[in-house]
């Protein structure tokens, strides 16, 4: 070989290595860290109990594989449009007394980063009897993702198999105005991913379920009256639609959620009564004949007051009985019961099973023989089960990465190699990579920030949360790194005992902006970074409303701030932007009618904003999921002119606390070192409320268990 050849080809080779190698190496970029209510703490896994024997501990089956989070689940009537997604043909064969029927299932996951439709075939090699309670000892699964980057990043929930159409709810199209919700039925063809939409576009629709033939789908909607800013149970009404094309469109009961159909004429459903105002399941029956509308449909009551009784399910044809998940004055916890439509009573599931552990969404095969329900998994020894301290969420702009921290309130150091959160009580500084965590405030605190040029100073407010103007919560400044404890590295910078919270610092480390409450209104004030109020104080801003969460851009030309001034005590919140001489006051984003928008932090490059807003609405039914405060709060970023706007996450949660760190840190979990998982949360919070027992109530003999034995 010639000596020039040779070198060109050395050189072709050292520059193909050159840029496979940059395209591996992570983009240069930024991440963004948020906090979700309770969310990294779930630890969901679908289970299922049959129907016809009395439940125990040894016949209740794990069927999800341990694997993130698993809810929503649907038993699917196989087709052969499904089953030829299983990639491992070998495992379907003919069921007989050698190859035992699988149990299939479909169901909503958010492994990876982001929600997915997960369908599973799980095969048991033993004997019934034998059966293990974990699905992570049965040998075989064949596991599918039906909806693999299909419809972009967007929350996916409560599918549905229908012949050859997977039926479900996505957010994946943004409708345009703000605070409306994105929620819409789509039906995508299985074998070749085409997806049409069946929700009218300005509608939003909720909780899908298909008739048995599958010529009809039931939702709840608020119609074109749209989300008016519910939290706990929505009110709602049911509308049918023909699957094929969402066309012939009816709404045909007034107030209800959680539709579940018997027959083609027949489906149930939940709201609050306003009789006695438990909210409890009703049976809607359609016209066999002649045009349908809310006059033609028959509604009844189906479960007794006394209770709470919601999302209700039912099997093809069974009229014996359904599942529902309940909520009992003498309980604290949600559990899954059957109601036998014939004796009108209930019988006793999950409770016999884990009576202090809380049971959602209940859901049965298409046979009535099982009920299915997510629950917390439990412990175990699999190591997919960890604890996470960020959890990485797929994010919408490439060089952004996302996550969510398992805290509230947290901020990135100067460098990004640190994060400092709350956890109620309690301040903490943690490395990025889930090392050193110190608690370095026992108090109760809320908001961090850290000083851009005094390393290792951390501002938070102490004292209460949500609290009145004249309520005592101080600036208080902490040094992290100095090792003469608590109370030596700690100051106090305030000193006028009202509500002084949400401090931030100037870019040159010398000023805080924050908010106080001492002319009797939340307004903005600026203090001296080390000294506090002693070493100098300046109102920013002034006026009978409240002006908060102030955040201050790396340039030092701009304050950004959420305040409620066009419209003082309603809730309603915008984003607006103003100089720290308090000249250039601007609104930056208006969040809709009664609308909020809260929380901002600039980019690290000053030209964006990050924050929270219930600009995409709601998602879902609050009674389908655990508490939540604020189930519509979503990430949002946006320029500082206000063009550019995206939403970069997409569940039912309540997002909130928004960050932004001037590293990119790798799109992976950042798991909890020594920490194993815990999966605990609040049920609804208005669930709790139970109404006053009168004669008319059924509350639960618990003294008098029935157990399951249910089959049609």
């Amino acid at each position: 070989m010639k000596p020039l050849t040779f070198l060109n080809l050395l050189l072709h080779f050292s520059l193909a290595l050159f840029h496979a190698t940059v395209a591996h190496e992570p983009p240069s970029g930024t991440s963004i860290i948020f906090a979700t209510l309770g969310r990294l703490d779930y630890d969901f896994d679908i289970f299922t109990l049959p129907t016809g024997d009395p439940p125990t501990k040894t016949n209740e089956l794990r069927i999800t594989d341990g694997e993130s989070v698993n809810f929503n689940g649907h038993f699917p009537s196989p087709s052969p449009s499904l089953l030829s997604l299983l990639t491992n043909k070998t495992l379907i064969q003919p069921p007989g007394q050698q190859n035992p029927s699988p149990l299939n299932l479909i169901y909503v996951t958010e492994r990876g980063g982001s929600s997915n439709i997960f369908y599973d075939a799980v095969y048991f090699d033993t004997p019934r009897s034998a059966r293990s309670r974990s699905a992570l000892e049965i040998p075989k699964r064949v596991q599918v993702s039906l909806l693999d980057g299909k419809g972009g990043i967007s929350m996916k929930d409560k599918p549905t198999v229908s012949g050859d159409y997977l039926v479900y709810v996505s957010t994946h199209e943004n409708p345009g105005e703000p605070r409306t919700s994105w929620a819409a039925v789509y039906a995508t063809e299985l074998t070749t991913g085409l997806t049409q939409r069946l929700t009218p576009h300005g509608i939003a629709d909720f909780s899908p379920a298909v008739s048995p033939s599958g010529v009809y789908t039931a939702v709840a909607s608020y119609g074109e009256r749209g989300w008016s800013g519910e939290v706990e149970e929505l009110s709602t009404d049911i509308y049918i639609f023909l699957t094929r094309d969402g066309t012939n469109r009816v709404k045909v009961v007034e107030h209800g959620g959680w539709p579940s159909w018997v027959d083609e004429s027949t489906l149930y459903f939940h709201r609050r009564s306003v009789e006695d105002n438990w909210i409890s399941v009703y049976k809607a029956t359609l016209p066999n004949q002649g045009p349908i509308s809310i006059e033609s449909v028959i509604v009844e009551r189906v479960t007794p007051p006394g209770l709470h009784a919601f999302t209700p399910a039912t099997s093809p044809g069974n009229k014996k009985f359904i599942a529902v998940a309940t909520r009992r004055p003498n309980s604290d916890y949600r559990h899954v019961e059957l109601f036998d439509l014939v004796k009108n009573e209930f019988i006793q599931l999950t409770r016999l099973v884990s009576p202090q552990t809380h049971h959602l969404n209940p859901f049965i095969s298409p046979d009535s023989a099982r009920v299915g329900y997510h629950r917390c998994r439990g412990a175990s020894s699999d190591k997919k089960s960890t604890h996470l301290l960020l959890e990485n969420v797929k994010s919408p702009i490439p060089d952004i990465s996302l996550f969510r921290i398992d805290g509230s309130f947290p901020s990135f150091s100067p460098a990004g190699d640190r994060i400092a959160y709350v956890d109620f009580p309690g301040l903490y500084v943690v490395d990025r990579d889930g090392s050193n965590r110190r608690q370095v405030f026992t108090g109760m605190a809320f908001s961090t920030a850290w000083n851009p040029a005094r390393k290792g100073v951390v501002y938070t407010s102490a004292g209460p949360t949500f609290a009145s103007e004249s309520t005592e919560v101080d600036i208080i400044s902490i040094n992290v790194d100095d090792d003469l404890g608590q109370i030596n590295s700690l100051k106090k910078l305030t000193s006028n005992g009202e509500n002084n919270a949400f401090p931030a610092v100037s870019p040159d480390g010398k000023w805080v902006v924050f908010r106080s409450g001492r002319s009797g209104h939340k307004n903005l004030y600026i203090m001296d970074a080390s000294e506090g109020e002693n070493g100098g104080l300046y109102r920013l801003t002034e006026g009978p409303w409240s002006d908060t969460m102030c955040n201050w851009s790396p340039n030092g030309e701009w304050i950004a701030f959420a305040s409620d001034r066009e419209n003082p005590g309603s809730g309603s919140f915008e984003l607006f932007l103003i100089h720290p001489n308090g000249t250039g006051l601007r609104k930056l984003v208006q969040s809709g009618s009664a609308g909020r928008a809260n929380h901002p932090s600039f980019s690290p490059d000053g030209n964006s904003i990050v924050f929270t807003s219930d600009y995409g609405g709601i998602s879902a039914e609050p009674i389908s999921n655990p508490h939540h405060y604020q189930p519509y709060g979503e990430i949002f970023t946006v320029k500082l002119d206000g063009s550019d706007l995206k939403r970069l996450t997409q569940n039912s949660y309540e997002d909130g606390t928004p960050a932004w760190g001037p590293t990119y840190i790798k799109p992976r979990d950042v798991e909890w070192p020594g920490h194993g998982p815990q999966c605990s949360f609040e049920e609804c919070h208005w669930l709790n409320k139970m109404p006053v027992l009168g004669d008319s109530a059924a509350p639960w003999d618990s003294t008098k268990p029935r157990c399951s034995s249910a089959s049609p």
